[in-house]
């Protein structure tokens, strides 16, 4: 039993240093200097959003958190790429 709640406390841990990687990630969002620092900002708030969800669903034994952080995933890329194109190019759509 003591293995069991060692895991969930490390859980526990995880999502709280995760969280503070989410906080840092959204003051650069807010702060950053130039648009491409506000990017990756974006990007790594998705990819933290996701380990989130991740923890999240494992802490509560439930697929729909996996299901959710999929759905982010491919968000995040796209907006990435979306966002990457328009600050090299000033235009979205070819």
């Amino acid at each position: 039993m003591t293995g069991y709640m060692f895991i969930q406390t490390t859980m526990v841990v995880c999502m709280h240093v995760v969280g503070v990687a989410m906080l840092l990630a959204t003051w650069r969002l807010l702060r950053g200097p130039t648009v491409p620092d506000r990017i990756l900002a974006l990007d790594t708030l998705s990819v933290t959003a996701i380990a989130e969800l991740m923890l999240f669903g494992m802490y509560l034994n439930s697929a729909v958190y996996f299901e959710a952080a999929l759905i982010i995933a491919m968000l995040g890329f796209g907006s990435t790429v979306v966002l990457s194109k328009f600050v090299l190019r000033r235009d979205i759509v070819e």
